[in-house]
C-alpha cells in the first residue's frame, strides 16, 4: 500500500533474533514455556476476529462508505477552528522541524529523506515503527514550532495524506494511529488555517472530521477506548460550528465508561505501564484546556481521572526523574515527567514507602531507590505491549539509572524477543521465558500479545528504625521445574545499602515428582547504556559506575559471576549494554539461595579491581 511498504530491516549492531542473555545464537522464536499451549486459549477470540475483521476491511471499503463520514445534517461541512487545545508536551529537541522543513524525517530512529515538493506518503517506509510514527504524524509537534514557513509545510503534507488516504485503509486508518493523529492535529489547526485559503482551510476541516467521526465507529481495542475518545473530543473542541458540537458531546458521553475500564483503583493503566499512563495523562490535560477554552465544565469523570493518573505518576518517579521503564513503557525522558506533574499541579514525591502503585512496589533511601514488578503481567488486550518479567528490579543510585530491563516499546516491534524473561532483571530457569509475543497471522489479528500460563505473584512489605523490608514470590516456574521463586529485599536506609536474597524453593502445587532433578538459573541485572561494569579480583564484586561518575559495589555469593553484553531499546532501535549473571544450579527437591547487595564505593574495605 503507499505510504507503508515493505518494513525493510534497518541496519542495526545487534545480530537480528538476539536475546540478551541467552548464550549461542537463540532461534528467532521466543521459547515457550512447558505447559503454557497458549494457542488453546487466544483460539476463541481469533476466530470470532477473523468473523468481523473482514467484514468491517468490506464495508469500510465499499466505493460509497465516506459519504457516510458527512455527519447530520447531511452535506454541513466543517470550515472554521474554535479552540486550540494545548499539548503540554515539551520539544525535547529545540530545532527538530528544521530538518522536517528539508525533507529529512527522522522517525524511530530512522531517516528518510523526502525533499519538498515531493512527500512521504507515496513511498515505502524503512520499518515499521516508522510507518506508525509518520502515519500518527509524530513529527508535527516539532513542525508547528517553526513559525508559519513549519505550518504551512504542516499543511501542505496534512493535506497530501488526505489526497493519498481519502478512502479507508486498514494501516493508516488504523483506529489508534488514527488516535494519535487527530491528538497531534487538533492543537495545530487554528495555526495551519491561518496560514491557509478558504479552499484549504475547508479541506483540514472536513480532513479531520471525517476521522473523528470513523473513531466513534468499531472496530477498536478496549486498550485504547479512553484514547480515542479523547482524540474525537479534543477534535471536537479544535473544530467550530455543529460538527465541533456534535462531536464533542459524543465523546464525553463515551468517555467516563471507557476511563473506568482503563484505569486501576490506584489511577494507574491497565496496561500497567507508567509511560502509558503518562501518555493518557498528557492527553486528559489537552481536553480540559480545550475545554475550558470553550468555556465548557469539564466532565467529573474526566477530573477524577486526571487527578487519580497525575497521584500514580507522581508516585512513580524516581531520583532521577524517569519513570520506571516496565511493560513496554521504555525510556521516559525527565522533562516530560515533569511537565505533565507541573500542569497536572503536582511536584515529585519523596516518599520512601513501599507501597505498590501499578503493581510496582517502591523502596527509597537518601541515595538508593528502586522498584520492583509484584504483579502478573496484564491480560487480554492490554498485554500486547506487556513483558514477562516476574519480581524484575530498576535501581536508582544517586541520580545515575544503573540497573534496569532491556528498555522495549511497541515501536521495536521486529525484536519481540526483548520482551522475554531474560531481558530483564530478574531470575530466570532453564534459560526460558515465563511468556511469548502472539505471532504471525494471529498477530496481525489480535496484536503481539504476551501470551503466558496463568500464575501467583505475592508480595509483603514492613518498615522499620531506619529500614524497609520487602518479600515477593512467584509460582511460574513450578509447572516446568517443581520450584517457586522468592526475592527478599533490605534497605538499610542510614547506609543506602541493599541487601537481598534470591530464593529457589519447592512450590506448594508444584507437580510431583518434579519433571526435573536440576534446573540452571541466572539471575541477571540489565545495565542501563553508558554504564561501566568493572569485575574485582575476588570475581565476587563488580564496580559500577553511571554517568555522574560515582561508584557503587555489586557482590554476591553466587557461584558464578560474570559481566555479558546485552541490548537495550531506545526509540525503536537497539544499543549496545552490559548485564551481570550470577548463574548456577537448583535443585528441585530443596531449597536454594543467592545472596546479592549493592552500596556505595569508597569504603576502606572495597574490593580491588584490576
Amino acid at each position: 500500500m503507499a505510504g507503508i511498504g515493505p518494513f525493510a530491516r534497518p541496519e542495526a549492531s545487534v545480530p537480528e533474533g538476539q536475546i540478551p542473555g541467552l548464550r549461542g545464537a537463540p532461534p528467532r522464536t521466543p521459547v515457550r514455556p512447558s505447559g503454557a499451549r497458549p494457542g488453546v486459549r487466544i483460539w476463541p477470540l481469533v476466530i470470532g476476529r477473523l468473523m468481523t475483521r473482514q467484514i468491517w476491511i468490506e464495508l469500510y471499503g465499499l466505493p460509497g462508505y465516506g459519504q457516510t463520514l458527512k455527519g447530520r445534517p447531511w452535506g454541513l461541512k466543517p470550515s472554521a477552528f474554535a479552540a486550540t487545545p494545548r499539548d503540554f508536551r515539551p520539544l525535547e529537541i529545540p530545532g527538530a522541524g528544521k530538518p522536517i522543513l528539508q525533507g529529512r524525517f527522522t522517525l524511530a530512529g530512522i531517516s528518510l529523506d523526502v525533499p519538498a515538493p515531493l512527500d512521504p506518503w507515496d513511498r515505502p517506509s524503512p520499518s515499521r515503527g516508522f510507518a506508525e510514527a509518520l502515519h500518527g504524524f509524530d513529527w508535527l509537534p516539532a513542525l508547528m514550532h517553526e513559525g508559519d514557513a513549519g505550518a504551512r509545510e504542516a499543511l501542505r503534507l496534512t493535506l497530501s495524506w488526505g489526497r493519498v488516504f481519502h478512502r479507508w485503509a486498514p494501516f493508516a486508518w488504523d483506529p489508534d494511529r488514527m488516535a494519535r493523529r487527530l491528538l497531534h492535529l487538533a492543537p495545530a489547526l487554528r495555526r495551519m488555517g491561518a496560514v491557509a485559503d478558504d479552499v484549504e482551510r475547508g479541506q483540514l476541516a472536513v480532513l479531520v472530521a471525517r476521522q473523528a467521526r470513523q473513531l466513534l465507529r468499531p472496530p477498536g481495542p478496549a486498550s485504547g477506548a479512553a484514547t480515542r475518545a479523547v482524540a474525537v473530543a479534543v477534535t471536537g473542541c479544535a473544530l467550530a460550528g455543529m460538527s465541533g458540537a456534535r462531536l464533542r458531546r459524543r465523546a464525553l458521553k463515551r468517555l467516563p465508561r471507557a476511563l473506568s475500564r482503563t484505569l486501576r483503583p490506584d489511577g494507574a493503566p491497565m496496561s500497567r505501564s507508567p509511560e502509558a499512563g503518562l501518555e493518557l495523562l498528557f492527553d486528559l490535560l489537552t481536553l480540559k484546556d480545550g475545554l475550558t477554552q470553550l468555556s465548557e465544565p469539564v466532565p467529573e469523570a474526566v477530573e477524577t481521572a486526571l487527578q487519580k493518573l497525575a497521584i500514580a505518576t507522581q508516585a512513580l518517579v524516581m531520583p532521577d526523574g524517569r519513570l520506571p521503564g516496565v511493560h513496554g513503557g521504555g525510556v521516559s525522558t525527565a522533562q516530560r515527567v515533569s511537565a505533565a506533574l507541573s500542569a497536572a499541579g503536582l511536584g515529585p514525591t519523596t516518599d520512601s514507602t513501599a507501597a505498590a502503585v501499578g503493581g510496582l512496589a517502591r523502596m527509597r533511601s537518601p541515595l538508593l531507590s528502586l522498584v520492583i514488578d509484584v504483579e502478573a503481567p496484564p491480560r487480554g488486550a492490554w498485554t500486547e505491549a506487556a513483558c514477562a518479567q516476574p519480581l524484575a528490579l530498576e535501581l536508582v543510585c544517586g541520580r545515575d539509572r544503573l540497573i534496569t530491563g532491556c528498555g522495549w516499546t511497541p515501536r521495536a516491534f521486529e525484536r519481540q524477543g526483548l520482551r522475554l524473561t531474560p531481558g530483564h532483571s530478574t531470575l530466570t530457569l532453564s534459560e526460558t521465558s515465563l511468556g511469548e509475543p502472539l505471532g504471525g497471522w494471529k498477530a496481525d489479528l489480535l496484536g503481539p500479545r504476551l501470551l503466558t500460563r496463568p500464575y501467583a505473584v505475592g508480595h509483603e512489605a514492613r518498615q522499620g528504625d531506619g529500614a524497609l523490608w520487602l518479600e515477593a514470590q512467584h509460582d511460574g516456574w513450578a509447572p516446568l521445574t517443581g520450584l517457586a521463586h522468592q526475592r527478599r529485599l533490605y534497605l538499610d536506609q542510614r547506609l543506602d545499602e541493599l541487601r537481598a536474597e534470591e530464593r529457589l524453593f519447592p512450590a506448594d502445587q508444584a507437580p510431583s515428582p518434579p519433571p526435573v532433578l536440576a534446573a540452571p538459573y541466572a539471575v541477571r541485572f540489565q545495565l542501563e547504556p553508558g554504564v561501566q561494569a568493572s569485575l574485582a579480583r575476588d570475581r565476587r564484586s563488580i564496580l559500577l559506575r553511571g554517568h555522574s561518575g560515582r561508584g557503587w559495589w555489586f557482590r554476591t555469593d553466587g557461584p558464578d559471576v560474570a559481566i555479558e553484553p546485552s541490548v537495550h531499546s531506545v526509540e525503536g532501535q537497539t544499543r549496545r549494554a552490559l548485564q551481570i549473571v550470577v548463574r548456577g544450579s537448583a535443585r528441585t527437591d530443596a531449597e536454594t539461595r543467592i545472596r546479592w547487595k549493592l552500596n556505595p564505593a569508597g569504603a576502606s574495605g572495597d574490593p580491588v579491581v584490576d
